[in-house]
């Protein structure tokens, strides 16, 4: 039975040219749409893995063969920096959040997010965020003491340029943003739901994506003060992690893993929650286990928060509090394997159908798998002392964010591409995409834990000949290509498909949940009316003649006024004053001299400028507000 929530009829037509070119560029950039948000920060996250993936290819070429100085030492360092902060903070974690932004009100029915001026603001700070943290290499270098940058590496005396305020100051400003978007998910999944969608009919992409989010809530105040201490110590004198005047270097170990361990799962979660959605679809076949792989995630996501201290197993702890976390670090793997044995429960007797999407899908499971357990190792006190800090570590962290994060986030594009755009990605240029990756990763990854056992530090700008790495560097080297080669692939992909690409229809792969209900793009209310929801594939079992628990399976809502919040200039200009605030507090420590010696800095102006453009921003903010704008 093909029946969906419908559409009302498009009442303006765009002009064509440059005229209609401005006026897109203006919706953009005032819009508190959660769809074109979510476009925004696809593309923008797909802009840094770019540039990310360049860095690391200049990385592996310098690391190609022993004694190369094709890069300097110092921009190796800032490379390998940026390399890491970049695919973490400005890549990984916005797609999943572009993707959040885009499906979750969808998936649960609402119109929208529950603040969308809010939305756009985390937006706009990401943004703005990531473009002052790259502005380092151009005013006097980038940040350089690694993506963890531990102590006592980022004090002043080691890192001399603006390099790591850079980072301080940018990361507040991710982090900033991580932490509204990930309030606007919850209160969305948990107060926007259409009538009928109870919490355990919710899509599993939701759950992982509530579960990140309070991950993210929870965290982030951690690294954010460590962050601000870091900042102290280098502009104002104090010596929070310098141990010859009183501090402890480890205090910064403990407050940043506090939160990069939940990290981890931050990136990799929702990676979950799109597998768990692609695979019962290709498989055509409910997910085996829905509460399991939903309540797993949640196991996950707590006993996250109890293992930090596993990345800090050499650092001279007593054996009873390794042996403390080497037992949280094993208990995570349960829940992990839960949600495997239900994804391949989900395969198993299904009539499957190989589209890109699966492929990425199955991939995932393997990737994903093999940097597990390279965890599982790393978990070990014994075995961690013998291999922490060598290229070990570097090949299960990358089998973990790459073939398992980036792999998931792949799936996620092949599978809602012709819902957010309307048209098909090509599966031919797909599947070659998929084989560069695979094939890429392997190659350049699983040599790494090889070289781990045989010595090969971590962080190294280059190594002699004698020491027998260079057969297994040249061919991570070449894998590397590969995955930039499938990278620029996909990009192409994209573009040709935008212009070109067979047209999807509504519900292209006979999808189970909401999104699929609507038009492809779905117009701006998302529904006509709101739908009423009365099972966990409510879609599915609408078109199949099947039923929910207590009536219909999905039925539409009585017709009703829509009202939808109006754009707004003010979130952008609000995260652009933050970052002009941002640029002042760059030279702290020369205002705190300049007002020593009684002289006038031009910084504070700089400072005051920021945040007047920022009260300026808030305050017509509510102004729209108050007029029920």
């Amino acid at each position: 039975m093909a029946a969906h929530v419908g559409t009302l009829p498009r009442t303006r037509k765009k002009p064509e040219g440059l005229t209609g070119f401005l006026i897109t560029v203006i919706d953009y950039m005032t819009t508190v749409d959660h769809k074109r948000i979510g476009v925004m920060y696809l593309g923008a996250s797909f802009v840094f893995l770019l540039v990310g993936g360049l860095e690391a290819l200049l990385i592996r070429t310098q690391l190609g063969a022993s004694n190369l100085k094709l890069i300097a030492p110092d921009l190796y360092n800032q490379l390998f920096t940026m390399h890491g902060t970049t695919m973490v903070f400005m890549a990984v974690m916005p797609f999943n959040a572009g993707f959040g932004n885009y499906f979750l009100p969808i998936m649960v029915g609402a119109r929208d997010m529950a603040y969308p001026r809010l939305n756009a603001l985390s937006l706009w700070t990401f943004l703005f965020g990531g473009l002052f943290m790259y502005a380092s290499f151009l005013l006097g270098g980038a940040p350089n003491a690694g993506w963890f940058s531990y102590a006592p590496l980022t004090e002043s005396n080691y890192s001399v340029t603006h390099g790591m305020d850079f980072w301080v100051l940018g990361l507040q400003m991710l982090g900033v943003s991580s932490t509204l978007g990930a309030i606007n998910f919850i209160v969305t999944a948990l107060n926007l739901r259409a009538p009928g969608m109870r919490i355990n009919r919710m899509p599993l992409f939701v759950w992982m994506t509530v579960v990140t989010s309070f991950l993210l809530v929870l965290s982030l105040p951690s690294v954010s003060i460590a962050m601000i201490l870091l900042l102290f110590d280098r502009n104002l004198g104090t010596n929070f992690y310098i141990a010859k005047m009183g501090g402890d270097p480890l205090l910064w170990q403990h407050l940043f893993w506090f939160f990069g361990h939940p990290e981890v799962y931050v990136m990799i979660l929702p990676a979950m929650g799109i597998i768990s959605e692609v695979l019962p679809t290709f498989a055509r076949k409910p997910i085996f286990g829905y509460s399991f792989v939903a309540y797993s995630g949640i196991a996950i996501g707590f006993l996250g928060f109890t293992v930090w201290a596993h990345h800090m197993f050499a650092v001279g702890m007593p054996p009873i509090v390794n042996a403390a976390f080497s037992l949280g670090s094993m208990l995570i793997g349960v829940p992990t394997g839960v949600k495997i044995f239900n994804w391949i429960g989900t395969l198993w007797g299904g009539n499957i159908r190989y589209s890109t999407a699966m492929l990425f899908a199955i991939g995932f499971i393997g990737m994903f798998v093999i940097g597990g357990i390279g965890g599982v190792f790393l978990g070990s006190p014994p075995v961690d002392y013998q291999i922490t800090d060598t290229y070990f570590v570097v090949g299960h962290l990358h089998y973990v964010l790459v073939g398992g994060a980036l792999v998931g986030i792949m799936s996620g594009f092949y599978y809602w591409f012709p819902k957010m755009t309307g048209r098909l990605l090509s599966e031919a240029l797909g599947k070659t995409h998929f084989v560069l990756w695979t094939t890429g990763i392997t190659l350049t990854f699983l040599p790494m834990h090889l070289l781990g056992i045989l010595g090969m530090p971590r962080r190294i700008y280059t190594y002699y000949g004698d020491m027998g790495w260079d057969t297994w560097n040249l061919i991570q080297t070449f894998g590397a290509y590969l995955i930039g080669a499938g990278a620029l692939l996909f990009l192409f992909n994209v573009l040709k498909s935008l212009r070109s690409g067979e047209v999807a229809g509504n519900d292209p792969w006979d999808g189970a949940t909401l999104e699929w209900a609507t038009s492809s793009p779905p117009p701006a209310y998302n529904f006509a009316t709101t739908p009423i929801v009365g099972s966990r594939r409510p879609y599915w079992d609408h078109k199949h003649g099947g039923q929910g628990d207590s009536g219909a399976a999905l039925e539409m809502g009585a017709p009703e006024h829509i009202h939808l919040p109006s754009p707004s200039i003010w979130p952008m200009v609000l995260a652009f004053g933050v970052m002009v605030a941002m640029t002042g507090m760059l030279y702290m420590k020369d205002l705190a001299e300049s007002w020593a010696i009684g002289d006038m800095s031009v910084n504070p102006v700089v400072v005051l400028l920021g945040v007047v453009i920022v009260l300026f921003a808030a305050m017509n903010w509510q102004n729209e507000v108050s007029a029920g704008k």
